[in-house]
């Protein structure tokens, strides 16, 4: 019998995704993006600074803090209040590094965009989705700093989205729930830009080993998946 998803969606199927923009009346770009029963408040806020190791060099920088709401899972979990952990700081990055590869810091001029992302409610995938909406807000913000005529040309390169795949009961599928991501044998998470470029590949092996033919099957996967979510983005941005 072939495997049957909880939710009942096609393996080659995203979750329900839903993004909002402009969600915040104070920062230079925002957006809601709800993926599923995940949900992540995106913000971008400009700063006419930059870290002191690009000061006085012409170049922006963009980077981001990622948090979870301690009521956001099924059981409450620790504020992080001293230091993030080092899951936390691994999501950052990530975050991150996604943004920073489809802007031009020349563009940008010696200004950083930060972005926080704060999870409300997970269900699987908060980085992925945490991506996902981090890239409207960002757009949203380089919009606007082109509309106030702070930057003469758009800093943003490309598009950028993220999705999760993995291996559940032997069969490869595309969007990870939590009920799904805690049970897989295989979980990946793929960032692309609007080129089809990779920007990060992150998979393991939880259980099961895979085979290089699994791996271009999911990979396979993402790129519908990732295609998709940059649709939703479009149209959140109202392209």
């Amino acid at each position: 019998m072939s495997y049957q998803r909880p939710d009942g969606r096609a393996v080659d199927q995203i979750r329900n995704t839903k993004i909002t923009a402009n969600i915040s009346p104070y920062a230079e770009g925002s957006a809601l993006v709800e993926v599923g029963g995940t949900k992540v408040i995106c913000t971008a806020s400009v700063e006419d600074r930059v870290p002191l190791f690009l000061r006085n060099k012409g170049l922006g920088w963009v980077t981001a803090e990622y948090a979870m709401l301690p009521r956001a899972t099924n059981t409450r979990t620790q504020r992080e209040t001293q230091r993030p952990s080092g899951r936390t700081q691994e999501i950052q990055r990530l975050i991150g590094r996604s943004l920073r590869a489809i802007v031009d810091t020349k563009l940008l001029g010696e200004r950083q965009i930060f972005i926080d992302c704060d999870v409300i409610q997970a269900d699987g995938g908060t980085r992925c989705a945490s991506i996902t909406g981090a890239y409207v807000a960002l757009a949203l913000a380089c919009r606007k700093l082109l509309k106030n005529s702070v930057v003469k040309t758009n800093p943003l390169l490309s598009e950028v989205a993220a999705v999760s795949v993995g291996i559940v009961e032997g069969t490869p599928v595309l969007d990870l729930a939590y009920a799904e991501d805690s049970t897989a044998d295989v979980d990946m998470n793929i960032v692309c830009t609007g080129a089809g470029k990779f920007i990060e590949i992150q998979g393991t092996a939880e259980r099961e080993p895979f085979t290089r033919e699994q791996m271009n099957e999911m990979l396979a996967l993402a790129e519908k998946g990732i295609n998709d979510l940059f649709q939703i983005q479009r149209n959140a941005l109202g392209e």
